[in-house]
């Protein structure tokens, strides 16, 4: 039932694309450490570069398990899943990277999200991955759900913070500089943006 691809394009790449949802999965080196999961979502917010490295937008949040992770190991695995239509799941197994803000690709990668206004929800980084491993499985057992709208929470939260705010709010979270395992998270104090 499951197929490999060569590379991200065509069907593929229309079905990523598509979905409003998508899960990253990172873990620690470490045998005892922490296994992260996260949903990622807002319109915008995620670009197919070439048919092998994909990009997302990091926004503020109340840890950086990802960031963490990837700074360890770079290992990352996003996951898109068909709530709508013909039932499918796609798998991109690959090597992160977080590009932080004090980067100086950061200005050429943001140009791939122009359809998000990213001073609406305190961006970190970027984290751009590239594809190890593409694969796609039936997901008959997915369920259907509907897409009705992105929440307007994140932006509502942190529209009002400036760098020297969002600093301070990353600052007082317990995981933000370091991951739950204590490894290197987020570099704080917050990097100026290069743009």
């Amino acid at each position: 039932m499951g197929k490999t691809h060569e590379r991200i394009d065509g069907r593929l790449r229309t079905f990523i694309e598509a979905q409003p949802v998508f899960f990253t999965a990172t873990a620690p080196l470490a045998a005892d450490g922490t296994v992260n999961l996260s949903p990622k979502g807002l319109t915008g917010s995620f670009a197919v570069l070439d048919e092998h490295t994909v990009a997302y937008l990091d926004f503020a949040g109340s840890n950086a398990e990802t960031i963490a992770h990837l700074r360890e190991n770079g290992r990352i695995t996003l996951m898109w899943c068909a709530f709508q239509g013909p039932p499918n799941i796609v798998r991109v197994h690959g090597r992160g990277e977080p590009v932080f803000r004090d980067d100086p690709r950061f200005g050429e990668l943001l140009a791939h999200f122009p359809d998000i206004d990213t001073t609406q929800h305190g961006l970190r980084a970027i984290i751009v991955v590239t594809a190890e491993l593409v694969r796609d499985t039936c997901g008959y057992a997915v369920p259907f759900m509907a897409y009705e709208e992105d929440r307007d929470l994140h932006a509502k939260r942190f529209a009002r913070e400036d760098d020297a705010s969002l600093d301070a709010y990353f600052s007082k979270k317990e995981h933000i500089a370091s991951s739950l395992d204590g490894l290197p998270g987020l570099p704080l104090p917050l990097p100026p943006s290069t743009v």
